[in-house]
């Protein structure tokens, strides 16, 4: 399968470590080079912003999904290439899988948790059955991913993690993955 867009779930905050907001320029910059198209959340906060703004300084393309209710909060942004507003989050991620050809996580929150739980979900129900890559910066997965190895372990995966994940240390592993 050709891949010619990829979403990017990450945080709407940089979060403490310099190395998160330099991986989500390095993987924006990577993204725009390649031709990809970034399909991402719509803001212009966090991670999220330092993606979009590293794929539109590359001369990119950058669509943004964005709910109603997150407008003023994740403070979308105005200079993308796309920009949709939709009625709730259930619509923006169903949105941003249907517009997708991989995913990349970055780090993040809840927010982006919620987003890589069902995209894998929906993976293993064959729903989709897109790439998904997890960008582990400065090991910022690691405890996430002992415990979905423990699941496995225990026996309640119905596949090896590694059958769904791809788990990357660096932008570039990633793309020379894809």
């Amino acid at each position: 399968m050709k891949i010619e867009s990829v979403a990017v779930f990450c945080g709407s905050k940089n979060g403490q470590n310099p190395v998160y907001a330099r991986h989500a320029a390095e993987l924006g910059k990577l993204i725009a080079v390649l031709g990809l198209k970034l399909v991402y959340g719509g803001g212009n906060r966090g991670l999220m912003g330092v993606v979009a703004n590293a794929v539109l300084a590359n001369e990119g393309k950058a669509m943004g999904v964005m709910p109603k209710i997150l407008v003023d909060w994740e403070q979308q942004h105005a200079g993308l290439t796309e920009l949709a507003i939709v009625p709730d989050m259930h619509t923006r991620k169903k949105m941003m899988y249907d517009m997708c050809d991989a995913a990349i996580v970055l780090p993040g929150g809840f927010g982006t948790l919620d987003e890589f739980f069902e995209m894998i979900t929906w993976n293993q129900l064959k729903i989709h059955d897109k790439k998904i890559y997890i960008l582990n910066s400065n090991g910022f997965y690691n405890s996430l991913l002992s415990h979905l190895k423990q699941m496995q372990k225990e026996g309640f995966l119905y596949e090896g993690v590694e059958d769904r994940i791809i788990i990357c240390d660096t932008p570039v592993e990633i793309f020379n993955k894809l």
